[in-house]
């Protein structure tokens, strides 16, 4: 059966409530304002009534409230992002009787705000769950239904509501994969302590391969990059520091490269750019921290391994991954159809969800009857 006749009987009226920091979707780096933007459209295609609020410079085929013009990280005549989030806050506030779910991915701030509607929302948590301030905070809102992008996320976590965990998906024609490669390894994301871009910069050249770095350096990395890091990149040959890199260059570097490296040395709550190298056919050489185990088919659409050693080790057997093998793991398991359709079956779940309403609605051409909530 069609996607769309699966859909039709179920469709809902939906609130997206995403960061400000970036754009929905971002314009370079930012995981979480891109997942939204996936779930968004995703979840239009699918015949959802979707209302995202972002920033202004959002692009989506979802009703957009523009809370502010352009993203905070553009914007240097933001200092305080707090203030333009109470905003955000306050415009969800004002219309959240529209809507028959609510679904926040800001973390905590709104927390207080929608205890009146709370059986209405659910609140996926992008970050890492492991920091001393967190459980008390959670402790505190037992009852709010969250989601995990991981089950390790979940560890350090009191008990909550969890309401589920749901990967993250990609539009399945995001990415094309490519399966002729140019023989470098890749390294994509941040240039932080937790990421270990100068483990990657030791494998590829104990691997005698070359190794291009697409990172963004934040400010609070800074002294980072130019103490430990900069020094291995003018160190060695084989190292090429390209910068931040947007959307359209993602596709051509990684579906180029012969493998990801993911040497990460923090709990990872999800991934992105494993997936994302899965869709171009790459294959990841990850270290098993975090969501890796969760994410990674060892062996089919990469390897997981403990140490530099390994890793070496692993690049010396390339060629027993197919790359089909590691883009048809990808289509299994993490597309953004199956993220939106995982997210529904949440919606519906959560106990004030007004499923019944939505389809009253449409079938009266109305545009809302909020008094006949179920």
């Amino acid at each position: 059966m069609p996607l769309a006749s699966r859909t039709k009987d179920r469709c809902m009226k939906i609130a997206q409530v995403a960061p400000l920091a970036e754009s929905v979707p971002p314009k370079l780096y930012g995981g979480t304002e891109r997942i939204v933007s996936y779930l968004t459209e995703e979840l239009v295609r699918q015949g959802h009534e979707v209302t995202l609020f972002a920033s202004g410079d959002s692009v989506t085929a979802a009703e957009l409230v523009p809370v502010i013009e352009t993203a905070v990280r553009l914007n240097p005549a933001i200092k305080d992002p707090i203030p333009h989030h109470m905003i955000l806050l306050e415009q969800v506030r004002q219309r959240a009787d529209e809507f028959d779910a609510i679904h926040f991915h800001i973390d905590l701030l709104h927390h207080p705000m929608v205890q009146g509607f709370a059986g209405r929302t659910i609140t996926t948590l992008h970050g890492r769950l492991d920091l001393p301030d967190l459980a008390p905070f959670y402790r505190a809102f037992p009852d709010h239904s969250l989601v995990s992008i991981s089950d390790h996320q979940r560890l350090p976590m009191p008990p909550v509501n969890w309401a589920g965990t749901v990967y993250h998906g990609l539009p399945s024609d995001l990415l094309p994969p490519r399966y002729d490669k140019d023989g470098y390894l890749a390294f994509l994301g941040r240039i932080s302590p937790e990421k270990r871009p100068d483990r990657a910069i030791r494998i590829a050249a104990r691997a005698g391969l070359p190794l291009k770095i697409a990172a963004k350096i934040d400010n609070v990395d800074r002294a980072y990059w130019e103490s430990e890091i900069k020094p291995l990149v003018d160190l060695y040959p084989n190292v090429e520091f390209i910068g931040e890199i947007n959307e359209h260059q993602k596709a051509d570097f990684l579906g180029r490269a012969s493998a990801l490296l993911f040497p990460i040395d923090w709990p990872e709550p999800f991934g992105l750019v494993m997936i994302e190298a899965m869709a171009c056919a790459t294959p990841v050489i990850a270290f098993r921290c975090g969501s890796v185990p969760e994410v990674i088919d060892h062996g089919r659409s990469g390897v997981i391994v403990h140490s530099e050693d390994e890793a070496v080790a692993a690049l010396a057997r390339l060629s027993d991954l197919d790359p089909r093998g590691v883009r048809a793991a990808f289509d299994a398991r993490f597309t953004a159809e199956r993220m939106a359709i995982d997210y529904v079956s949440l919606y519906h779940a959560l106990p004030g969800a007004r499923t019944e309403a939505a389809r009253l609605r449409r079938e009266r051409g109305e545009e809302a009857e909020l008094q006949i909530v179920a």
